[in-house]
Order: structure tokens, then sequence, then C-alpha cells
């Protein structure tokens, strides 16, 4: 299929599909219109014959091309791994000692933090795995799903892209080596960590949220809810937690186990497919084994290993039998087919995007345009790249479109600017993969906290675009004061500080609010 150049034409898919899934808070529909708007302008504007008919060929070729087997098969095989812990009693175990331990309800969310922090390899990884060990603690002490489902995801793409150790800086430092602006692409993508404000004050902000459970806006009214239905109903209502009873055998070892293995398989996993262990040895360091690894392919091995390991755990003690077990998986596999539709939908609009209407290229003019604002160029990097992120829910797209055109014209505008504006091309595609709904780190962090994607995308966005605006303020400073970090990072610390005590008394107060239920529930 021969690419059409659509001008502004390219920018309306992604919108078109984005309005309508918030309007209608139904996200299959609106990706499907979303696609095939893009695939109506592909076909008449390039004027192939039987417009119609072509219009469904590019539609479902396109979607065929655009599968990520691989991830696919990483989000089924995990399904079936979280189903099976569940079977096997495990998670209600670790809910039972959790729940002595951590004896409190901000400690259950700052503890999901710092696991988060923990699993900074990869945003996928980071957005299945959490959830599956978090949500049996979270849901014991009424934290909303939502709730759990902004902590994965605020804690997966802005931490990934401020470790040096992950596979988003690999793919960061593949996209740098087409510039030749480094003589070190690891040392610049380095350089870029002080100044990725909007992956910073992210994670700012979660730690802020987590420590005081001062929320606002959508999440706020979500907080309410779950608390006051859980404990109103909590001695009235039998919950029906899986069509599988759980296994009365099972140990807090049948959770962690798996997942312990898990964890060390897909290490193991990374470097291998890298060539750490293989013949060239300028992939015999963690970092380059990293860089050149397939992320996807390696998960698949993990979540297959980790499954395999359950299954040895399991059926010799039977604390599940083998019958069950087999069941399970499949009921697994099929819990996670909604989030794979959604997947499969998010990369073919994707596509149409790029591929097709080469939305890249009307983004590419426009900022090559824009040479005669220097001190804006940051400020207006970043925007772009945050529009053609959420736009496309990319991250990794955007800042290969994005850094080969944005580092040599900040080094031809001003050479001082560089790494700012480099900073703020990942600081905006991260910002567009954290929120747009149909960013695959968005779906997955729905999927893996049980939460709904359009409860979670709508909760997430006022905290998302806040964090935005303080960062164009910070990147404004940044290019007035040719790319102080002192006075930029400064800047978007007092719009971070000023806002939220302008918030505090218009935020939730948790534990006000619980006060009050349980004196209710107490009265009735």
């Amino acid at each position: 299929m021969e690419p059409f150049a659509a001008g502004w034409l390219s920018i309306l898919p992604p919108i078109i599909a984005i309005i309508l899934a918030l309007i209608t808070k139904e996200v299959f529909s609106s990706l499907l219109i979303g696609i095939f708007s893009g695939a109506c302008i592909y076909t008449f504007g390039s004027g192939v014959p039987d417009p119609l008919i072509k219009m469904l060929d590019v539609t479902f070729s396109l979607m065929g091309e655009k599968v990520d087997f691989q991830i696919l098969l990483f989000c089924t095989l995990l399904g079936a791994l979280v189903y099976v812990l569940n079977m096997s009693g495990g998670t209600k175990k670790y809910g039972e000692i959790a729940r002595k331990k951590i004896k409190s309800r901000e400690t259950s969310v700052l503890s999901t933090c710092a696991l988060s922090f923990f699993i900074f390899i990869d945003d996928y990884f980071n957005c299945l795995t959490v959830g599956t060990v978090m949500k049996p603690l979270t849901d014991s002490y009424k934290v909303s799903r939502e709730k759990l489902a902004y902590i994965i995801d605020s804690t997966a793409a802005p931490m990934c892209i401020i470790a040096p150790v992950s596979s988003w800086a690999a793919a960061v430092g593949s996209s740098l080596k087409s510039t030749g602006a480094f003589q070190s692409d690891f040392q610049a993508f380095v350089s870029t960590i002080p100044y990725n404000f909007y992956a910073i004050f992210c994670l700012l902000l979660v730690i802020y949220l987590c420590w005081t459970n001062r929320d606002f806006g959508p999440m706020k009214l979500a907080e309410e809810n779950a608390l006051s239905k859980n404990v109103a109903e909590e001695q009235k209502v039998n919950i029906d937690r899986s069509k599988h009873a759980q296994s009365e055998k099972g140990t807090i070892w049948d959770m962690l186990v798996p997942l312990i293995a898990l964890v060390v398989f897909a290490v193991l996993a990374f470097l291998y497919d890298g060539g750490y262990w293989g013949k060239d040895p300028q992939y015999h360091t963690m970092i380059a084994a990293l860089g050149n690894c397939t992320a996807s392919k390696a998960l698949v091995w993990a979540s297959f290993g980790a499954l395999a390991v359950a299954f040895l755990m399991y059926i010799p003690r039977r604390v599940v039998t083998f019958h069950d077990f087999m069941e399970g998986t499949i009921e697994g596999m099929k819990l996670m087919l909604p989030a794979n539709v959604i997947l499969v939908l998010a990369w073919t609009l994707s596509g149409v995007c790029r591929d097709l209407l080469l939305t890249q290229n009307f983004v590419q003019a426009f900022v090559a345009g824009g040479s005669g604002f220097d001190i804006f160029l940051p400020a207006a990097i970043f925007l772009i790249a945050a529009f053609l992120s959420f736009s496309t829910g990319t991250a990794w797209g955007t800042f290969g479109i994005l850094i080969p055109i944005a580092v040599p014209v900040a080094a031809a505008v001003d050479p001082s600017l560089t790494i700012v504006c480099l900073s703020a091309t990942l600081a905006g595609s991260v910002f567009g993969d954290h929120c747009s709904p149909i960013s695959d780190t968005t779906i997955l962090s729905s999927a893996g906290s049980g939460c709904s994607h359009i409860s979670h995308v709508t909760t997430q966005l006022p905290y998302a675009w806040f964090i935005a605006c303080c960062c164009f303020v910070g990147y404004i400073v940044a290019g007035f004061t040719k790319g102080s970090w002192v006075l930029s990072f400064g800047a978007t610390a007092a719009c971070f500080v000023l806002f939220l005590a302008f918030m505090w008394k218009r935020s939730f107060n948790v534990k006000a609010y619980a006060a009050q239920i349980h004196s209710d529930v107490r009265v009735s």
C-alpha cells in the first residue's frame, strides 16, 4: 500500500477515536470508527478505484500487519498465570499475611508504589505484574481499582524513561544513533534524565497522592465509591472470586515462587535474546544486551516459564488438579481477550496514521518551520511530542520520529538547548504513552488492575494534564535561560507545589470520609 500525505487530515482519526471514547465510554467502537475514518481518508484521498471495498481491504490488511503476536502471547500467558495463582490459594494467603504486616490503607498504596519503582526494566512487565501482586492487598483496604491502575501506569513508562538499564533506554539509544550528534548515545540519554520533567514530576505526584491520599477530580469520586460501597456491603455480599474455587492447600509461596520465577526468567531472557552469552563481544555487557534484545519475545519465554513453574509446584502436591489447572489456564486466557482486542485496534489506528497518512511528515514540516522561535523551542517540541504520542498512543514511535528531527534543529538553532530539546521530546512522548486511551501501557494497566479501561483513562487524565502543564512552564523557562536546569526545574516545581496547595482543601480526605462512612454504618 502506497502512503498518502494527508496533511492535517492525518491527525483526525486518533482525535475522532479519543473524543468518541471519552463521550461514549466505549472503547471498541470508538477505535474502529477512528480506524475506518483513517482508511476512508486514505482511499478517497489517494484516488484508488472502488474506494469502499478498498477501505475494508486496507483496514484488515493493515490490522494483520500491525499485530504483535509476541505481546498478545505474553498478555495471554500472563492472564493464565494470574488465574492459576488465584486458584492455588496463594494470593489469598498473601492477602492474609500482608494485612497483618501492612496495617493501613496508606501503607498498601505506598508499597504498591515501591514495587512499581523496583520493576523498571520494562513497562509491559510492570503493568501486569504489579497489578497481579498488589490487587488482593489494595482490594482488602478498599483502594479503588482506578487508583491502583493510576499508580501502575504512572510508574511504568515514566520510570522506564529515566532508568539507564531498561528496554526504553535501549530504544532511545537506537534513535539517537541516526542523528550522529553525540559521541556516546548512552551518555546523551543519561544527560536527559534531569531535564525529563514529566517523568520526574509524574513519579513525585504518585508518591504525594499515595502518602497523603488527597485525590481530586474524577479520582476523588472513584475513591469515595470504593470506600462507601465496600464498607456498606462487605458483610452482605458474597464475592464470587472466580469460576474455580481457591484451594485450601495453597501457601504464600505458591504465589511468590512463580512470580519470582517470572522476574528471573524475564531478566535472563532479555540478556539471552540480546546476545549477552553470544559470540559477538559487543553485546557482552548488560546495557548492550538490553539494547539488542526483543523485549516482547523475551517476555513470552518468561511468562511460559513461570506458568511451567506453577504447574510443577501445584500438580505433584495436588494443590490444584491437572484438569482444573488446564481449565484455569484457558479461563485466564479468556479474561485477557478484551485487552488483547483493544491492543490490536490501537496498533491498527497507529499504523493508519504512520504508514498510510504519514502523520510524521506533517509533524516534521511543522517542527522544521518553527525554528524562528528558538527561546520557545523546548516547549514547542514538548507540545508536539505530547500531541503526537497522545494521538498515536506510542512513545517509541514518537521519539523514533521526532528525535532525528528535534536534535538537528536544536543543534542548528542553539546548541546549548540540544539536551533540553531531546529531553522535551522524551517527556512529551512519555506523556502520550502514559495517558492516551489508545496507548498499550494504558490498556495493560487497566487490565492488570482489573479496572474498566475508560474509567482508568478518565480518572488519570487530570493528573497527567496537570503535570504536563507544569512541565510546559519549565520548558519555556529553559528556553529563556539557555537550558538552566536550576531555574527550569525550579519553575516546574513551583507550579507543582502551588497547584497542590490550591487543591489541598478541595481534595479527598480519605480518613475523614472513611470515619464518616463507618459512623453511618454503625448508626444504621
